[in-house]
């Protein structure tokens, strides 16, 4: 393996690092440069990381250098958060027990015993 392509790999990894190690929520929005509203952060953390999680899972960050990597995962920060800017998280419903909350509920028959089978 070259330099060149060891340090990229390196550097493509090192953001992923440095976000599994951070402690807090604020922790990502500085590691990254994204600009938050501390009042909705601190209503919205989970969501706001859970969101971000979804959406990077549909990012392939393999073997990019570490500026672009960083890049890619400010702007998924950057879109978790707008989700929330914009909407509750009631309205978006990131966490099961939220879509359980109003999922349709599918009707119970009611409970037939005859007079006969009471005997």
């Amino acid at each position: 393996m070259s330099a060149s392509l060891a340090t990229t790999t390196t550097a493509s990894t090192d953001i992923i690092g440095q976000l599994q190690r951070a402690g807090s929520a604020e922790e990502f929005f500085q590691l990254l440069g994204v600009a938050y509203d501390p009042k909705l952060l601190n209503v919205a953390r989970l969501h706001i990381l859970r969101r971000m999680g979804q959406y990077l899972a549909g990012e392939d960050l393999a073997g990019l250098p570490g500026d672009e990597a960083a890049a890619r995962c400010k702007a998924v920060l950057e879109r978790a958060y707008a989700d929330f800017v914009a909407s509750s998280p009631l309205d978006q419903r990131v966490f099961k027990v939220l879509k359980d909350a109003v999922a349709p509920k599918t009707p119970r028959k009611a409970a037939f015993v005859s007079l006969d089978a009471l005997k």
